[in-house]
């Protein structure tokens, strides 16, 4: 009988693992408002959750006067100072990752944060953890196309179909599907809906990886 592991479970970080996805849409606040283009409330998430920096960039772009290199160096920079006072892991994110390693399962992350912000968070999650990570600008493409998800599925030698990645946004579940990865979902913002290898939970804590 095959296993009913998965292959590998491949994480996104912020929102997922670590409590920045707001960190994130804070900074983007900020900076639009700075220029008298704050979003109406619940535009921001729709917008921008789960987008790697240069199209969330270009997005910004789009509405303030400044160049698309100008406001990933602003992005960059804000983001950054946030990540560098602290992140709070999400709860039972830890828990799920060494359950994985005691059933034998690899562990990569997948992320659309620079590589900068990356390893300061892995400072706290434990890069031991991970087997490897894929962040923006490590892939011809980031989310949503299917690229970061394909390319940590080869890092870790094991076909994306049979790989689990969990997700936080519609941005991050559209990437994995994608990829043909089975999707668990915990929700920090509106839109993703359960399918057939879609399974939403409310939090991480109790996941049994074995009944996914």
């Amino acid at each position: 009988m095959p296993s009913p592991l998965p292959a590998a479970l491949l994480c996104d970080m912020d929102g997922t693992l670590v409590d920045t996805e707001r960190d994130w849409l804070a900074t983007l606040a900020e900076l639009l408002a700075a220029y008298g283009a704050a979003p109406e409330p619940g535009e921001l998430a729709a917008a921008f959750a789960g987008l790697p920096l240069p199209d969330a960039a270009a997005r910004v772009a789009a509405r303030v006067p400044l160049t698309e290199a100008e406001a990933r160096e602003t992005l960059d920079r804000a983001f950054t100072a946030r990540v560098r006072a602290g992140v709070t892991i999400q709860p039972g994110a830890l828990a799920l990752l060494d359950g994985a390693r005691e059933l034998g399962i690899p562990v990569g992350l997948v992320t659309a944060s620079e590589r900068t912000v990356t390893d300061l968070i892995l400072l706290t999650l434990g890069a031991h953890r991970f087997a490897c990570s894929v962040t923006s600008g490590e892939t011809p493409r980031g989310k949503p196309h299917p690229d970061p998800y394909l390319a940590a599925a080869a890092a870790l030698g094991v076909p994306a179909t049979g790989c689990l990645a969990v997700e936080d946004t519609p941005t991050g579940v559209t990437s994995a599907l994608a990829a043909g990865c089975r999707v668990l979902a915990v929700p920090t913002v509106d839109g993703i809906a359960p399918g057939p290898r879609t399974t939403l939970a409310p939090t991480l804590e109790a996941v049994d990886l074995s009944a996914l």
